[in-house]
């Protein structure tokens, strides 16, 4: 398994898989997904298979805020990119290729490129059933999220690199 930054010419790969991954009323259409890329394509990391095929992928994009509310998800000029906080949009495995540890790999990969890019660290959402897979990686919950995306309900996780970051609850 190969993790790797996604290049312009899989958007369609990567909108395939993000529909194979989330309900309809949750998944970003193709044509969202290409826009972020437009904007943010330093923000997209792929995981490929021994054949160099597209199996799963990981994006979002910076902000100020150690929030992810819901107008991200639908304006890529939210986008800030020397903002102090990379968010996560969708984590996504192609259901055939679970269980063997790529989505660990993407998210150490972002993890670590906004490390070393000097974020203050890492911010998503996710379902109840996500929250012990991120916990593992070093996420704290923060709460039930205001995130009414898709109609479902949402965790609001955070992972900081250093501790003088972590901010108040709000």
């Amino acid at each position: 398994m190969k993790i790797r930054k996604i290049k312009p010419d899989e958007l369609d790969a990567v909108a395939s898989i993000e529909a194979a991954c989330f309900p309809p009323e949750e998944a970003a259409s193709p044509k969202q997904i290409k826009e972020r890329y437009q904007v943010f394509p330093e923000c997209f990391w792929g995981a490929e298979d021994e054949d160099g095929t597209l199996v799963g992928f990981v994006d979002g994009c910076m902000t100020d805020r150690p929030t992810l509310p819901d107008s991200f998800y639908a304006d890529p000029a939210c986008h800030q990119k020397d903002g102090a906080w990379q968010t996560v949009f969708g984590l996504n495995v192609l259901p055939e290729y679970r269980h063997q540890k790529i989505a660990t790999h993407l998210m150490m990969e972002m993890i670590s490129e906004s490390d070393r890019r000097g974020k203050k660290g890492v911010v998503l959402t996710c379902k109840d059933h996500m929250m012990p897979f991120y916990d593992s990686l070093g996420f704290r919950w923060r709460g039930v999220s205001a995130s009414a995306h898709g109609g479902a309900k949402w965790n609001d996780m955070l992972l900081v690199f250093h501790e003088e970051d972590l901010p108040p609850l709000e």
